[in-house]
């Protein structure tokens, strides 16, 4: 099994491409070794000390590390557990139950601004912030306010805030005018 590395706009999280699904449907986010338990396999990083986060994508894995970590020694062991992790045939969920973040898909109790505004983070914004490593979810719209929470890559990355304003917070806004401001849980 070859395992790619990609970096990501943050200095701390690294993207690892197994080449294999990692979530079927739905993201998964963790930033601690507790509420990581549903996963065996983000279980399994988190056992390496220097990590910090790991979030699960569609077929890729981003592992946030420790600020006083380096990438050096680090890289390896994370390498080395995924692939250990994937030869072995492990499931990377533990409960079926559990639905995994996919986003803030549209339900039919949304208006139609919080529809529209889902829709163009589905098309527009998520497929591009998951090739750097991250997600972006729909948390609320509330007063011209979109609140997004940031989730792999994304979180905490120093790019991120330029992200949502330049970038997402215009489009919003060129499409959407009832949107004022975009910012994040």
């Amino acid at each position: 099994m070859f395992i790619q590395t990609e970096p990501t706009p943050n200095p701390q999280t690294m993207k690892f491409l197994p080449g294999v699904p990692v979530m079927p449907q739905g993201t998964a986010f963790y930033t601690d070794a507790k509420l990581a338990e549903e996963s065996p396999l983000a279980s399994a990083l988190f056992k390496i000390d220097e990590v910090s986060a790991v979030f699960l994508g569609a077929d890729f894995i981003t592992v946030t590390k420790q600020e006083s970590a380096g990438w050096d020694i680090l890289k390896t062991e994370l390498l080395t557990t995924i692939m250990d992790f994937f030869v072995s045939g492990g499931e990377v969920m533990r409960s079926k139950s559990r639905s995994a973040s996919a986003g803030g898909e549209a339900s039919d109790d949304d208006s139609a601004i919080v529809k529209e505004i889902k829709e163009l983070i589905e098309t527009r914004v998520r497929p591009a912030v998951a090739m750097d490593g991250g997600d972006i979810v729909f948390h609320s719209f509330e007063d011209g306010v979109v609140k997004l929470e940031m989730h792999g890559s994304c979180s905490g990355c120093p790019s991120s805030t330029a992200t949502l304003k330049s970038g997402i917070e215009n489009m919003l806004k060129h499409y959407i005018p009832e949107v004022v401001a975009v910012e994040p849980v």
